[in-house]
């Protein structure tokens, strides 16, 4: 004979989990949602020149800020730029270090209200970056220059860094060795035909045609990368400048020195003429009056 079936009798287990997962729902519905108001960096790029690196990217912050974090291809990850609102950071401390190593940076995006925000925040992976292959080179500077009779004597500067050797900081020279080269272009002032030089030192001696004066510039090359192997061109000088602002200079001289002379001159004519004058006047005071 079959058991008739009763009424359903509510299990208070069941309807207690239900309410559980029902709220865990909502908290991650809500997380999910506060996480919407926060963009996330875009555009991530090195901008580096001698290994001074900065790294940019977008947009600006609304409501929201950014922290970076940078690790080299096996380290571990450190923490740049606190919740900043600036779409640049600093990292140069950073990549010094081994500027031979391959880095990686990564922006994380939190609201401006960090206290409420509990969730995992969004971040973008920078690309990655090599110092020594993709560090710009700075535009180069011409330390000195001397022709005499057929010989051309052309001395470059090299640009110090922040790549630090026993405390010390090292030159371009000293990071790259052998690898950085400088190419010298040259042309006779009257023409525009260049010629070109190259060395992996910093010093040019070149054979010129005497009596002539030349213009030139440099430009520094690293032969071993496949990109970005040259700088910025460095500012022409020429030849014969100098002499010509010697002449300038002693020109300009000259003229103040004799306008001085003449002030003193003058100054001078001027004093002698007022002490006569009072000398005289001196004299009539303390001359005997004439008897009526």
């Amino acid at each position: 004979m079959a058991t008739p079936n009763g009424p359903r009798v509510p299990c208070p287990q069941a309807a207690v989990a239900r309410a559980l997962l029902f709220g865990l729902v909502l908290i991650k519905v809500a997380g999910v949602a506060g996480t919407t108001d926060v963009v996330k960096a875009y555009n991530i790029t090195w901008k580096s020149t001698n290994f001074k690196t900065i790294l940019e990217w977008e947009p600006k912050p609304i409501n929201s800020v950014y922290t970076v974090q940078i690790s080299s291809r096996l380290g571990n990850w450190k923490n740049k730029c606190f919740y900043t609102t600036n779409t640049e950071c600093d990292v140069t401390d950073e990549i010094v270090k081994n500027v031979k190593e391959t880095y990686l940076a990564r922006v994380f995006s939190y609201p401006a209200d960090i206290s409420s925000f509990t969730v995992e925040p969004p971040f973008t992976n920078s690309p990655e970056f090599t110092p020594y292959l993709e560090t710009n080179l700075g535009q180069p500077v011409i330390r000195s220059f001397e022709q005499v009779g057929t010989k051309l004597n052309v001395t470059v500067h090299d640009a110090h860094t922040l790549v630090r050797a026993n405390s010390i900081f090292l030159s371009l020279r000293d990071v790259f060795g052998k690898d950085l080269n400088y190419t010298l272009y040259y042309w006779k002032a009257s023409s525009t035909g260049k010629k070109k030089a190259t060395t992996n030192t910093n010093g040019f001696l070149i054979d010129v045609d005497k009596g002539e004066n030349y213009c030139f510039h440099v430009q520094a090359v690293i032969l071993s990368r496949r990109t970005n192997q040259k700088s910025p061109e460095s500012p022409i000088e020429c030849t014969g400048h100098e002499k010509v602002l010697s002449t300038e200079l002693f020109f300009v001289i000259g003229i103040v020195m004799l306008v001085i002379i003449i002030f003193i001159t003058v100054l001078s004519v001027s004093l002698h003429k007022c002490k006569k004058a009072r000398a005289g006047q001196s004299g009539k005071e303390n001359a005997p009056l004439n008897a009526a």
